[in-house]
């Protein structure tokens, strides 16, 4: 039978997204609303090793759901990779009297607490937070719908100017591994053209696209490109390609980068976070452990940690056939 929990430890890992402070917020609140005792963890896996830990009450968290970032501060711990750093903050958490953890961050943060759980069988639960998208087992990260929308409001922005001067803008976004941001920014800011890892499009059919485009009368254009996706080497190349091969654009590139992650949570990340903290504390009180909370089809669910790492979460196909007929 598991020890019953009378004390959790919240930590944040990995890239910052907003919602993450919502997500604390939840998380220390659920714990008082039950009796238990909550600590918060700074630094992620770093200060989980060094035992910076900082007990925290209801009011600790008051104030924060609508900042962006995580005042508990992120790292990513290099020693936590090995069973020495792990051993550590083994021992830094039984010396707290620390029943489980809850993890806020990505799948590198989710891979840490589920070997952390194996080796010592300490509970833990994990809260998705990255604007990415990329998690299997939830519909939405933390941050996604915030980095959306920031997204969205620079390209409405850099559309003004690309019309003001016949400019052919490329838009550069997040999205190593995966085109989440930039297929659902792309439609909702009118894009020309999207390109993402999952579809290659080739260099000869972009500017093949574009030249429709602009017999159809588009004077101006906006092509968003997820950061990892496979066309070129980068966006620079490409913006070169199409100098060279296309007349009478005036060719621009826009790279949004770490402003994507930053600003104050939108009320959909905001509502969302309080669900996963209340369903993450509340699931280890129940003695579940080494899973990841998530929403799936408007309710929360539970995933283990070992499949939530295991593959990227997959493109909308329906999205793409939009993004083709909404260019046209």
């Amino acid at each position: 039978m598991s020890k019953p929990i009378k004390k959790i430890a919240v930590l944040t890992s990995g890239g910052d997204s907003p919602g993450m402070n919502a997500a604390i917020r939840a998380v220390v609140r659920t714990c008082a609303y039950h009796n238990i005792e909550c600590l918060g963890v700074y630094r992620g896996y770093e200060g989980l090793i060094e035992g910076d830990f900082e007990q925290m009450n209801a009011r600790s968290v008051k104030g924060i759901i609508n900042k962006g970032g995580t005042f508990l501060k992120s790292a990513r711990s290099k020693e936590f990779r090995t069973i020495e750093g792990r051993q550590k903050a083994y021992h830094k958490l039984i010396e707290a009297e620390i029943d489980g953890l809850v993890t806020i961050g990505g799948d590198g943060t989710f891979t840490g607490a589920m070997i952390f759980n194996h080796e010592f069988g300490f509970p833990v639960m994990g809260i998705p937070g990255t604007i990415d998208n990329d998690i299997v087992g939830t519909s939405h990260t933390l941050g996604f719908d915030t980095a959306l929308n920031t997204v969205v409001d620079a390209i409405d922005k850099i559309r003004d100017t690309a019309s003001s001067h016949n400019r052919l803008f490329f838009v550069e976004v997040m999205g190593r591994d995966v085109g989440h941001i930039a297929l659902n920014a792309g439609i909702a800011g009118g894009a020309e053209e999207i390109l993402i890892p999952e579809e290659d499009l080739g260099l000869e059919r972009l500017v093949e696209s574009l030249n429709r485009s602009r017999k159809s009368g588009k004077t101006s254009s906006i092509v968003i490109v997820a950061e990892g996706d496979k066309i070129g080497k980068n966006i620079f190349q490409l913006k070169d390609y199409v100098d060279e091969n296309m007349e009478g654009y005036d060719v621009r590139v826009s790279v949004l980068g770490h402003m994507q992650r930053g600003g104050a949570p939108s009320c959909f990340d905001r509502v969302l976070a309080s669900r996963m903290g209340v369903k993450a504390v509340e699931s280890l009180l129940e003695g579940k452990t080494n899973y990841m909370v998530g929403l799936m089809n408007g309710k929360m669910e539970l995933t283990p940690l070992e499949q939530a790492i295991k593959g990227k979460s997959k493109i909308n196909l329906e999205l793409l056939r939009v993004s083709d007929i909404m260019s046209t």
